[in-house]
């Protein structure tokens, strides 16, 4: 259970209670009837059920006299003539710095196990909107990730997005937990979307670690749970990534997956009746995308919002409607490689398939060119790959492939990190310098 100050829970007492009646149970949606003038898409509502329990709902469209609501939990004893009153019609959320370190569902309320939650007196609108473009602040310095191919290949900066493309099992969720570990962000706001039940508690405790979750809030909405609880839990991850950003901190925020945010949008627009599109996602689905990938970002004081989504490409097709949609909004991918993971080189990033359009902006000249160097040759090499391992390039044929051949083993050590070895921004630069033989950038 959450708790809020009384003076809290009296400002959000409305002034009028409206009631309605269930009048139809279709599937996993509500159809209510009596308030349907009173409620608009979006509005809370709660049912009581035959046992006399109470189940959330929000309203997602209408059909003719009656709203069609979709639960935040199971209809089980849910029926017609249950009745419905109406609550907040916009959700909000009231964070605090004393969410550091805890573990709340897509709710806000706590899953840890370590008591209520201390509530902060702002109220956060759980579907915010992003700062005015005019407003905003232009992306400036670099986030050390504590990923030596991510800080060197894809440095990226702060206020930046990017999303991580991979299929499944491919290593996603274990670079996100070093990022988290390692970052130089003040905060790290991260929302597991759709994630596994099993896996959650081994993200806590094996991979985040106590010292990661010390700076970290985590909005965990499993696989199990209905379309609306995954999709809020999106939405709650950047409310409380706002917050942390209004008060001038740089924020990191994780999200895995949009993939499945999209997929819970998809299931709330085919129960509203929307007709499927591409792949059979509907039209809301490409219009909440950006209205949450926006929401990242530079602020307009101080603070900023590092962004880092996960996109679970379907089939490792990479063109997949969720995946193009995606890489179009954000500023910058990093490619997980199935072939590179099976080869058992981790983190499985494909250098030359990623891409941080902020980075040559960020660095120094010096810098860029030992990148620049660095994917010439992993470039040249891959040219060859097959003709190398076939034994049908002979040495000495070209002084370039000579070269990449050369450096190949030292680069191959290099991308590769355990998930317990953090790696500094500087110390990348330089480590990669001397391994081409070039002057070192400077610090």
């Amino acid at each position: 259970m959450t708790m809020l100050a009384p003076s809290l829970t009296i400002r959000r007492l409305a002034p009028h209670r409206y009631f309605g009646r269930v009048s139809a149970v279709m599937g996993l949606m509500i159809e209510i009837g009596g308030i349907a003038q009173v409620l608009s898409v979006g509005s809370r509502c709660v049912v009581t059920a035959r046992s006399g329990s109470q189940l959330l709902c929000e309203v997602v469209g209408f059909r003719g006299s009656r709203a069609v609501a979709l639960p935040f939990g199971a209809l089980d004893g849910i029926g017609i003539g249950c009745r419905v009153e109406m609550i907040d019609a916009d959700p909000v959320v009231y964070p605090s710095p004393g969410w550091l370190g805890r573990v709340v569902n897509a709710l806000g309320e706590p899953l840890d196990g370590k008591g209520p939650l201390r509530h902060g007196a702002e109220a956060r609108p759980i579907k915010g909107a992003p700062p005015a473009a005019h407003a905003r602040q232009r992306v400036r310095g670099k986030v050390d990730l504590g990923v030596r191919a991510i800080n060197t290949f894809t440095t990226c900066c702060r206020g930046q997005r990017m999303g991580i493309f991979a299929g499944s099992g491919v290593g996603k969720s274990t670079l996100l937990s070093m990022m988290a570990r390692y970052t130089s962000s003040d905060v790290c706001v991260i929302g597991l979307v759709g994630e596994r039940g099993r896996e959650v508690q081994e993200f806590l405790e094996d991979d985040l670690g106590p010292d990661g979750l010390a700076r970290s809030v985590v909005v965990v909405a499993t696989s199990d749970e209905p379309p609306l609880m995954r999709r809020q839990a999106a939405y709650l991850t950047m409310a409380i990534a706002e917050y942390f950003r209004d008060r001038d901190s740089d924020v990191l925020c994780l999200m895995d997956s949009v993939t499945r945010f999209a997929m819970a949008q998809r299931e709330i627009g085919l129960s509203a009746g929307e007709p499927p599109a591409s792949k059979g996602y509907t039209p809301s689905v490409f219009a909440e995308l950006p209205k949450v990938l926006e929401r990242a970002g530079p602020g307009t004081g101080a603070g900023s919002i590092t962004g880092l989504f996960t996109v679970l490409v379907d089939g490792d097709d990479h063109n997949e409607p969720i995946a193009d949609a995606v890489r179009g909004i954000l500023d910058g991918h990093v490619v997980l490689d199935r072939a590179i993971a099976e080869r058992g080189r981790y983190p499985a990033i494909n250098i030359l398939k990623s891409i941080s359009r902020t980075m040559p902006g960020c660095n120094s000249a010096a810098e860029n060119a030992v990148v620049a160097r660095a994917r010439r040759l992993i470039a040249q090499y891959e040219d060859m790959a097959e003709l190398i391992r076939l034994g049908a390039y002979r040495q000495g044929s070209d002084a370039r492939i000579d070269e990449a051949i050369h450096f190949q083993p030292a680069l191959d050590e290099f991308l590769g990190q355990i998930k317990t070895e953090p790696a500094a921004l500087n110390e990348c630069y330089m480590q990669l310098a001397d391994i081409l033989g070039m002057e070192p950038p400077a610090a």
